[in-house]
């Protein structure tokens, strides 16, 4: 039978909804200045004053910005002290700082610190506050629509809500954000204006102030006072802001303001007395009621046009369709201000043009302002490429008819976008400065090689890939026997699990770490590194930038010559320098071959550890370890136990989907020899026989899945066959695998 010809049609649906423009012609609005230009003032506290090559450093940045100078690079190697560096340029430069970083762990690790070198200023945590999750998409092939399903952690949303309240109130801000802050946040200018603002003294209808306080979708509850929540009882109101640990309360006499105060939620006890109070909208975004019409008014224009373009080309379900769902929207904003999504809208709420960006984290901090980028040769690019991330699926949502055009532009910052955002001083700081870096600073960079400790670069030592596990186990016994730390690291996820299990089972203590951990256990893993509840952690990608382990004298690279991202040249000096804060630092390479990577990494160490034994010979400097105290987890609530973070193979996408977190390492099932070799392991062969020449005792402790409790059989335990599935759901959503997500997001409401 003859196959009948396919007529080929253009698709109507192809068509660019929306034009791209360029920089300048993409920003949201012009904005005012929230806070005088006037110098902020920076208390820096620190036990130890600068030493090594920090003292030339700051004064070679700071005179640097004050001639002018717009890009400055600040070459530091690991170890040398960089953040201290930043923080002095902080404090000399005198303007509110957005500190970049790419990945969340490291966020957390510079918080704490900054915290601890500023605590009388502003130190805020800006990162995405998504726990979970599944954004709405629509497969056309199978007509399916996944609905959008999210878990947002409530304690970080606090910390971003308290970041942009800060910058509007006050100078002295210190923001450590990931790449979070390129994405859609609410107009500061209507975030700047919603702001209820009572002074001590003056009349107010104590009416007006609650309206005032619902308006700003702060929600009554009189028996318990909530995040974003406030009580009334009598002349007396009290709110909780949902970005503050403390309370307020107001206190009338007839009309007029007769006290102010901040109280602890749970004793009740006064903390301080205030002339003056400023309550920042529970919400980023937030519309004024008086402008809810003009809003409506915009939607139902839009709607009307895309409507009209639809039932031009015949396609009336997506038309009834955008229909439906616009209108349900528009009403729930008439009677709440709010509706699911709301997000989507934000062009028409800003009231901007098409095609433009929405406001960012960017814009509250207005005109004058420093931006310094961490580890730079991976942020930059990090940023380059997140603008594409969500725009396919957007696109076909508003193609289909589930949202309108305006969806588009509710985006992360393109790479022109956020160029164009620069201010007058941007500080790149990195071991291994990018190309992009060293273009901007036509190659002038500010050398941080000699470490105030006199620690030198690692000792490198060459092995060859056959018995690199027996060479690998005696080395690691002789490290831990010494009481230091080993870090491992392997080309995939799989590789780095099974050589966890491999080493678990040969007596080691191990631990694994890759994407697929959520962030804020990976605190916990990296503080139970150095505590010492094991001795060996397994990692990909993570293990490199920003990583302060004092206590790792030992870094293993297994496949060092196998060219790739994870093993050119900065990969390897960022790895290799991990075992530079510990005098006996090592790493040891295993490789076949002698890549140019590994050359010009091996060579550049060599150069760096000469320099440092110059320097350390001239000012009689004997090298020590470094010694950090361990500070206090950085506390976030995280409601859901067995949830990732939005990590895709380590480079963040903020906004665009979160990442499962797999069974807590290593797994509770041991596989056998048989197993094993079926999988066809790499490690597989030469773990078995290293396993039987090294003669090692008795296995460590194995830690069990999440959800399964030991000694109980899961298929016969309802609440883990719940927890199993909601793992696998959430897997299934991280690979874009909406339907298998949907179908099992079925079977678990219907257990439940």
């Amino acid at each position: 039978m003859a196959r009948a010809r396919k007529t080929i049609t253009p698709d109507p649906y192809a068509k660019p909804i929306a034009k791209p423009l360029p920089p300048e012609k993409s920003l949201p609005g012009k904005l005012q200045q929230f806070q005088s230009p006037t110098r902020a003032n920076f208390e820096l506290v620190s036990p130890y004053g600068a030493a090594g090559d920090q003292p030339k450093a700051i004064e070679e940045l700071t005179e640097g910005f004050k001639n002018g100078e717009q890009f400055q690079t600040l070459l530091g190697v690991t170890g040398s002290g960089k953040t201290f560096t930043m923080a002095n340029v902080i404090k000399n430069v005198g303007k509110p700082t957005l500190i970049l970083t790419h990945n969340k762990t490291l966020a957390a690790q510079l918080y704490q610190e900054f915290k601890a070198f500023f605590p009388h200023n502003a130190v805020e945590y800006f990162v995405s506050y998504y726990d979970y999750f599944q954004p709405e998409a629509y497969i056309p092939h199978t007509d399916t629509f996944i609905e959008k399903d999210a878990s947002i952690n409530d304690e970080i949303d606090k910390l971003r809500l308290r970041a942009t309240a800060n910058l509007l109130t006050r100078r002295d801000v210190i923001i450590v954000a990931s790449v979070s802050c390129i994405y859609g946040l609410g107009s500061p200018s209507e975030y700047f204006d919603l702001m209820v603002r009572i002074k001590k003294g003056d009349v107010y209808d104590r009416d007006k102030i609650l309206h005032d306080l619902v308006r700003i979708q702060y929600t009554r509850n009189d028996f318990s006072l909530e995040r974003g929540s406030f009580r009334v009882h009598g002349d007396v109101i009290e709110i909780h802001p949902s970005y503050d640990e403390e309370g307020l309360r107001i206190e009338l006499f007839g009309d007029e303001v007769d006290r102010l105060v901040r109280f602890n939620i749970i004793t009740g006890e006064v903390t301080q007395e205030m002339d003056e109070m400023t309550i920042a909208p529970a919400k980023h975004f937030v519309t004024k009621e008086e402008g809810r019409a003009g809003i409506l008014q915009r939607m139902q224009v839009e709607l009307t046009e895309r409507l009209a373009e639809l039932d031009k080309e015949g396609k009336v379900l997506e038309s009834a369709r955008l229909s439906s769902r616009t209108r349900y929207d528009m009403e729930m904003i008439r009677e709440t201000g709010q509706c699911s999504g709301i997000e989507n809208y934000s062009r028409i709420i800003e009231n901007r043009a098409p095609g433009t960006r929405p406001f960012t984290l960017i814009d509250y901090f207005g005109d004058d302002w420093l931006l310094m980028i961490d580890e730079s040769h991976v942020s930059i690019p990090q940023v380059g490429g997140m603008a594409e991330g969500d725009k396919s699926r957007k696109t076909t949502l508003v193609q289909y008819g589930f949202r309108l055009p305006c969806a588009l532009d509710n985006r992360p910052m393109n790479f022109a976008e956020f160029e164009y955002m620069y201010p007058k001083q941007v500080l790149f700081v990195s071991a291994t400065p990018g190309d992009y870096e060293l273009k901007k600073t036509g190659g002038v960079v500010t050398e941080q090689i000699n470490r105030p400790t006199g620690l030198l670069d690692p000792k490198i030592e060459m092995f060859p890939i056959k018995g690199q596990m027996d060479v690998l186990l005696y080395r690691i016994e002789e490290v831990v026997k010494n009481g230091d730390r080993v870090l491992v690291t392997t080309l995939t996820k799989k590789m780095a699990q099974d050589l966890t299990d491999f080493f678990v089972e040969a007596g080691i203590r191990a631990r694994y770490l890759h994407s697929d951990i959520k962030t804020l256990e990976r605190h916990e893993l990296i503080r139970g590194l150095r505590t010492g509840e094991f001795d060996v952690l397994v990692g990909i990608n993570l293990l490199r930038e920003g990583l302060d382990l004092p206590e790792v004298s030992m870094v293993a690279i297994l496949d060092a010559d196998k060219e790739g991202f994870l093993r050119n040249y900065r990969s390897l000096i960022q790895t290799m320098g991990r075992a530079s804060r510990n005098v006996n630092g090592t790493v040891l390479l295993f490789a076949d071959n002698m890549t140019d990577s590994l050359e010009k990494a091996i060579t550049e160490t060599a150069r760096r550890r000469a320099v440092q034994e110059e320097f350390n010979k001239e000012h009689g400097i004997t090298p020590k370890s470094v010694t950090r105290k361990l500070e206090d987890d950085l506390r976030i609530n995280d409601p859901l136990g067995d949830i990732g973070d939005d990590s895709v193979d380590d480079w963040e996408e903020d906004g665009n989907g979160i990442r499962p977190m797999e069974p807590l390492q290593p797994s509770s099932r041991r596989k056998t020899k048989d197993e094993r070799r079926k999988k066809g392991s790499n490690y597989s062969k030469r773990a078995e026989n290293a396993k039987l020449s090294a003669a090692v005792g008795a296995t460590a402790t194995r830690h069990p899945r999440p959800g399964t409790l030991s000694g109980v059989n899961s298929g016969e335990d309802q609440s883990s066959k719940l927890e199993d599935l909601e793992r696998q759901m959430k897997e299934a959503a991280a690979r874009l695998d909406f339907e298998e997500a949907a179908r099992l997001r079925d079977i678990i409401r219907g257990m439940k």
